[in-house]
């Protein structure tokens, strides 16, 4: 944890903007869940606020519908089995944080855990649209706090240095890839 560095929420964004797999964490009334989700999306800068897609049968919809609140978080290629397991097994029938053995610090805002070792971070409050929600199983929220690892993250852009750092796609069935090569391009 000692790596990381606050990110301005203007520039929120940047921490999902190349659709990397997320972990979303998530507490009420003194319980707790971690679930995989890929549904997840920047959708403003000022304030800054993104879109997660989540499940009405899932033990998370409960917690972020009785807290208003949530963590997304980016795991990294070495929590790729982590990642999978979280995404697979419902937090209904036991704590996962306890069944997996997972690590956890305290979120800065808001009322939840948050998963150690992930290189990026999203705290976000949920702005209540009832429609989506229940219609679509879409949840809007604003990001009220955002800290990223320095070695992976830092001046508005992402930089793998160590491979062991790279943000995760899944694809299905176990399957992921790991981000590629940043690279740049001019106009002109």
């Amino acid at each position: 944890m000692n790596h990381l560095k606050d990110v301005p929420l203007n520039k929120a964004y940047l921490l999902l903007n190349h659709g990397p797999s997320t972990i979303v964490t998530s507490e009420h009334d003194g319980v707790a869940n971690v679930m995989a989700a890929a549904w997840v999306m920047p959708l403003d800068f000022d304030p800054p606020k993104l879109m997660l897609v989540l499940d009405r049968n899932t033990w998370s919809r409960h917690l972020v519908e009785g807290s208003g609140a949530f963590v997304i978080q980016l795991p990294t290629r070495q929590q790729a089995e982590l990642t999978l397991a979280v995404g697979s097994s419902n937090g209904g029938e036991g704590n996962k944080f306890e069944q997996l053995d997972i690590r956890t610090s305290r979120a800065k805002q808001i009322a939840a855990p948050i998963v150690d070792g992930c290189v990026a971070y999203l705290e976000c409050k949920v702005i209540s649209e009832p429609h989506n929600q229940e219609r679509y199983d879409l949840f809007i929220a604003e990001v009220v706090a955002a800290y990223a690892d320095e070695r992976a993250f830092s001046n508005g852009r992402w930089h793998f240095s160590d491979d062991q750092l790279r943000t995760i796609h899944y694809q299905a069935g176990g399957a992921f890839f790991a981000t590629g090569e940043a690279f740049q391009v001019s106009r002109g």
